[in-house]
């Protein structure tokens, strides 16, 4: 796969895509994840659901990080955030109720580290990713 195809990829499921890869075309589908996001709006993406259910077997299904990886990328964060003040209180943000959202908020409100953050959440995104892609093939 291209790096503009695994970089869609990691687009598309830090979104909450579902994304499938053709095992043979190496072409892209994506589907809403009705699971985890039940109101989306499903008749969109009519022809995508169609598609992957009809040819189920073509298609290897990209997964999103789980919970606990995408806990793990946030603390791998921290460790690279040089102001003091910022990594405490985003080390606690981890330690109370509700981390994701503390860490959100957080991030949200830290200046140029918002930046830092979704640059360093992208990079390791298409890693995962990338890994995945090597697996399947």
């Amino acid at each position: 796969m291209t790096d503009e195809q695994i970089n869609e990829l990691a687009d598309n499921l830090d979104s909450g895509l579902r994304c499938f890869v053709h095992k043979e075309k190496k072409t892209i589908v994506t589907t809403p994840d009705i699971i985890n996001n039940p109101d989306s709006d499903s008749e969109w993406w009519d022809e995508a659901n169609e598609e992957i259910e009809n040819n189920f077997d073509s298609y290897v299904e990209i997964e999103k990080m789980d919970s606990h990886k995408s806990f793990r990328l946030m603390e791998k964060f921290i460790n690279t955030v040089d102001n003091v003040p910022l990594r405490d209180r985003l080390e606690e943000a981890l330690r109370r109720p509700k981390p994701f959202a503390n860490f959100k908020f957080d991030i949200d409100n830290s200046g140029p580290y918002r930046q830092k953050w979704f640059d360093f959440k992208k990079q390791q995104m298409i890693e995962w990713v990338r890994g995945q892609v090597i697996v399947a093939n």
